[in-house]
């Protein structure tokens, strides 16, 4: 009997569900699901621009498995856009983490469970009050 699979940390939930080319009903496209550790891998990997043992840490995961679920999203991804196939963005095995934030002026990372919306978040490190909720997708420092 198979080990039961960890569960990755996941720190960010996209509205969105589908991405398909533009002007092609989806009942006409194949569709590639990608897991939502998937799209977290690609997240901390290629848009925030972690180095992979930060990266497998914050999910997690150790870093062969964190390659894995990489090179499988990336490998999908490159699918979709070179195929005109659609993607949904669906299932896996996950939890969600704490919230993340970035001082834009000392650079450090940290992780904080808020409280509230109107908690006051500090750098850690410099006790900067300019930071960046790098949980939301349109992260592009």
């Amino acid at each position: 009997m198979p080990r039961a699979r960890k569960k990755r940390c996941i720190y960010v939930d996209t509205n969105a569900r589908y991405f398909k080319p533009r002007g092609v009903p989806l009942g006409n496209l194949d569709i590639i699901r990608l897991t939502f550790e998937e799209l977290e891998a690609i997240r901390l990997k290629d848009l925030i621009g972690l180095e992979q043992t930060e990266a497998c840490e914050k999910m997690g995961v150790s870093q062969p498995t964190f390659h894995r679920i990489l090179k499988e999203a990336r490998n999908k991804v490159s699918d979709a856009l070179v195929n005109s196939k659609a993607i949904e963005i669906f299932g896996g095995d996950y939890e969600m983490g704490n919230t993340q934030f970035r001082c834009l002026n000392c650079g450090h990372f940290w992780e904080v469970k808020i409280s509230s919306e109107e908690d006051i978040i500090k750098c850690p490190k410099c006790n900067g009050t300019n930071i960046k909720d790098i949980n939301s997708c349109n992260y592009n420092e």
